[in-house]
């Protein structure tokens, strides 16, 4: 799983605190972290020396802590960086969106692909395929991969079927409507629409239009 470093820069300085000298030199000195899962963290220092974190023991491999066992800048600018949101904290890691590349905070072992909240999907929401550029209705959310669902109809799997090749297997199904329907976030789908399954990489989440005309009649993939 990709990790994400912060950008190597200072970081604002309270007018209103009086900052011991360590803690204000882990602000006003420019460095970059970068998680390393565990609760390790790599820091690049201003004079681009790296050092090794470890926050939930308080350790660091600079001279510092190493010679002086002082609480360092660099322990010090990893715990501002997660209690300001910027880097994530023990037990999580910083991995980019798979639809916009910004950096999301999740679980350590949380299985690819993630999303940002912007990007995420739900029943309910209104999703484009990537593949044939239709507006559907997401219905359901699997926890099952492409790989492990079969289409009865086609006799394969949802990771195996033709215009799926391009998109991953390992990644959960969604199940969406043609033509796009006003469905209820609990998941009832009128009978008359019949649900599609689709690998969740084949598709993004799409903006609701007002008074968009009826889709096409339903269609095979």
């Amino acid at each position: 799983m990709n990790t994400t470093a912060s950008p190597k820069a200072p970081l604002p300085v309270p007018t209103t605190d009086h900052l011991e000298e360590r803690s204000r030199r882990a602000r006003i000195e420019p460095m970059s972290v970068l998680p390393l899962g565990d609760g390790l963290y790599e820091i690049e220092s201003a004079s681009d020396n790296t050092y090794l974190v470890d926050l939930e023991a308080g350790r660091c491999t600079c001279p510092d802590h190493v010679f002086r066992d002082a609480r360092c800048k660099h322990v010090r600018r990893v715990a501002i960086e997660i209690t300001e949101g910027r880097t994530p904290p023990p037990g999580e890691i910083a991995v980019p969106c798979h639809d916009c590349g910004e950096p999301v905070f999740v679980d350590e072992d949380a299985p690819e692909p993630i999303y940002c909240e912007a990007h995420a999907i739900a029943p309910g929401d209104t999703v484009r395929d990537r593949e044939t550029g239709d507006r559907l209705t997401v219905v359901d959310v699997s926890d099952l991969r492409a790989d492990a669902v079969t289409i009865r109809e086609a006799d394969c799997t949802v990771a195996d079927y033709g215009t799926n090749e391009n998109y991953d297997s390992d990644v959960p199904v969604v199940g969406a409507v043609y033509p796009h329907a006003n469905v209820k976030r609990n998941g009832v789908v009128p009978r008359s629409l019949k649900v599609y399954t689709f690998p969740r990489t084949r598709l993004e989440k799409a903006p609701a239009r007002r008074n968009e005309p009826p889709e096409t009649p339903l269609r095979s993939r």
